[in-house]
């Protein structure tokens, strides 16, 4: 019944998160910050899971695998990992309902016209980094997280 599982800063063994399978198939969100993820590939199948976050990670590629394993996934994180190019993003046209998708600290943001492309490729989207394609902020977002903290 375990709907929200947080596995920031465990260490994952090659790759594979120890006692992560589908028995947690009412998962609708997972967090896996800064485990030493080297890729997702041997995520289990959770057709429920709409969050995922795999920031600070080592990911590069391989998102192919989240199409079939989280199909239903509408936000994912992947700040802070090894992405370099637009085609890697590729594989998430698959996701449908994917609307949100952060891509912070990764090389593949420092590319010309990076924004646009990933909109290009990614029609579904409505954000990435936290703001739409007319650089409206998403509306859940921090006050504080952006610098403009209250005084």
């Amino acid at each position: 019944q375990v709907k929200e599982l947080v596995l920031d800063n465990c260490r994952s063994e090659d790759g594979k998160v120890v006692g992560l399978s589908s028995d947690f198939e009412n998962l609708e969100f997972l967090s896996m910050i800064n485990i030493n993820l080297l890729s997702v590939s041997n995520l289990p199948k959770l057709n429920k899971l709409r969050k995922l976050e795999l920031s600070d990670n080592r990911i590069s590629g391989g998102l192919e695998v989240l199409a079939e394993k989280t199909p239903n996934l509408t936000h994912l994180n992947l700040s802070g990992n090894k992405i370099k190019d637009i085609n890697t993003l590729e594989p998430l046209k698959k996701l449908p309902n994917l609307h949100s998708l952060d891509l912070f600290n990764c090389e593949v943001t420092m590319l010309i016209n990076y924004r646009e492309s990933v909109f290009a490729l990614l029609p579904q989207l409505t954000y990435l980094d936290g703001f739409d394609a007319d650089e409206q902020e998403a509306p859940d977002s921090d006050p504080e997280a952006d610098g403009e903290a209250l005084e």
